[in-house]
């Protein structure tokens, strides 16, 4: 990957990473607050399981669709100086977007007591009453962050980051406001609320960024237009994709109501904590490449197209292993740290970070596959993650059924980490069958490094822990000089251990750093 490139991408990313960092700390605010308040009970799992309907709706109708059909698609019109007709696109998708939510939102709505029924089964019926209320009041988010999907793609095919980073910072402090007054009136339906407002002022926030390069909306529906057939084209396996997804957590969480109240809860708090890394490194590096890559892709440029996958890749890992490993070892302290207060207690604390330990295992594998899906995006070939995904999420529901008896919520994430691992190694594979040898042999090397270092690391992190478990078990002082302590002493082994052998992904992350410092 040429330097210029490089420095483009660090840039970005240190943009994004800065404020997904910041955004993940108001986001574990707003998770402490509801543990605090609610405990990890039948309660904060009807809350959890309220998300499920509005995601579906979201992520089948919009998430997919803006990465890999309209981002590629919009790009283009961007980058061959066809600036008015890609606007003609993106007001064709943005208002066909809004008639269809509309109408899977009211039909939803109307829907949700039978659906809740099949959803969530071993709910007492009070706890399904309370799922079916805050779902009605959070498919009006489920319509405004489809609106929001849309806005930010043209943000991203624009390389405009900024306003999308503050509003996804934004998102998260209207859900504490919002759930902080109201929860005294409406108990844990305050916070659905506070998602409803975080969505609508993450819409100002970046319709005002379309302002800022140029907003040129129509209300108009061009169904014949090249552009937009290109889309529904592109769109038409990813959607497949995710209605798979889709059905792979419904399972899971199907199975979850049957075991023993705040289970949910658990594996979700659980996996917000394996996605800390994701979130903040991968998707900022993901984010911040899929531009590139598309560029690559148009100009036919396939030798800088597979540097820029490879180099991405490198990185994700260098970043996500040592956190895998770390998160892991630190499982129990890290959670008792951040949520043993109030109605959350020690049995919760155990639970879920029993229930982390095993996300943990698939926690890289995840980050490459956000990567990996972007890559054929790029490429226009949207099929092929339809089909690893179909594989790997018949893989997964086996998985979970096989492993909820004998591992409880442990087996639920070890099935969806193996998963995970399967669905990176067929991408690549398929990846070096369509374009040719990726680097496979940097590739390991460099995965190889990056996992002993974070071996030797996660060696030194258990020490120390296991040294500091007496002051850890006192007080919150004592739990974040525990954790803390133990973290300083991981990025210093770590990064060390990363200078000595003369790591090229450390440079990446000094970048990152320092781009970071300058926003």
């Amino acid at each position: 990957m040429e330097a210029q490139g490089k420095e483009t991408v660090a840039r970005a990313a240190g943009l994004l990473m800065a404020s997904t960092i910041l955004s993940r700390i108001l986001g574990y605010v707003r998770d402490i607050i509801i543990a605090a308040s609610f405990g990890q009970t039948r309660v904060t799992d009807a809350y959890h399981s309220a998300f499920s309907i509005p995601d579906f709706l979201y992520n089948l109708l919009v998430a997919g669709t803006v990465t890999a059909a309209f981002i590629p698609v919009f790009t283009r019109y961007i980058a061959t100086d066809r600036q008015d007709e890609g606007w003609e696109v993106a007001s064709t998708v943005f208002n066909i977007t809004m008639a269809v939510m509309l109408c899977g939102v009211a039909a939803a709505a109307a829907l949700a007591p039978w659906i809740v029924s099949k959803l969530v089964p071993g709910y007492e019926p009070q706890y399904k009453a309370l799922t079916v209320t805050m779902t009605r009041i959070m498919l009006i988010q489920a319509f405004f962050m489809a609106l929001n999907g849309i806005c930010q793609g043209v943000l991203n095919s624009y390389r405009r980051f900024l306003g999308p980073a503050v509003a996804s910072v934004m998102y998260n402090v209207m859900i504490i406001i919002f759930g902080f007054i109201l929860t005294k009136r409406m108990g844990i339906s305050g916070f659905a609320v506070g998602v409803v407002a975080g969505a609508v002022t993450q819409f100002i926030i970046l319709v005002a960024g379309l302002w800022r390069v140029g907003l040129r909306y129509k209300p108009v529906i061009l169904w014949r237009h090249p552009g937009v057939k290109r889309i529904f084209l592109l769109m038409i396996p990813v959607l497949l994709s995710y209605a798979l997804n889709q059905i792979g957590l419904f399972a899971q969480q199907n199975l979850s109501s049957y075991l023993p109240g705040g289970s949910l809860a658990a594996m979700r708090w659980a996996q917000r904590l394996m996605q800390m890394p994701v979130s903040i490194f991968a998707v900022a590096m993901v984010v911040a490449i899929y531009p590139t890559l598309n560029g690559h892709a148009a100009r036919k440029e396939m030798e800088l197209f597979k540097s820029s996958l490879v180099y991405g890749l490198r990185n994700i890992f260098y970043v996500t292993l040592p956190c895998a490993v770390g998160l892991a070892i630190l499982s129990r302290p890290v959670v008792r740290m951040l949520y043993q207060q109030g109605n959350f207690t020690a049995g919760h604390t155990a639970l879920t970070a029993y229930t982390l330990t095993y996300f943990c295992l698939g926690l890289f594998a995840h980050g490459g596959v956000l990567l990996m899906n972007r890559v054929f995006y790029a490429m226009e070939n949207t099929w092929i993650p339809v089909v690893t995904g179909a594989c790997t999420m018949t893989l997964n529901i086996a998985l979970n059924y096989l492993l909820v008896r004998p591992l409880g919520t442990g087996g639920l994430a070890l099935a969806f980490s193996i998963a995970g691992v399967a669905n990176l190694i067929l991408l690549l594979g398929i990846a070096r069958r369509k374009i040719g040898p990726l680097g496979g042999k940097a590739l390991a090397v460099s995965f190889g490094k990056t996992l002993g270092i974070s071996l030797a690391m996660g060696g030194a992190v258990y020490i120390a822990a296991r040294v500091l478990e007496p002051v850890g078990a006192t007080s919150k002082a004592g739990q974040l000089l525990q954790v803390g302590s133990s973290l300083a002493l991981a990025c210093l082994i770590y990064f060390g251990l990363s200078y000595l052998l003369k790591m090229e992904e450390f440079n990446m992350v000094l970048r990152m750093m320092r781009r970071k410092g300058k926003t």
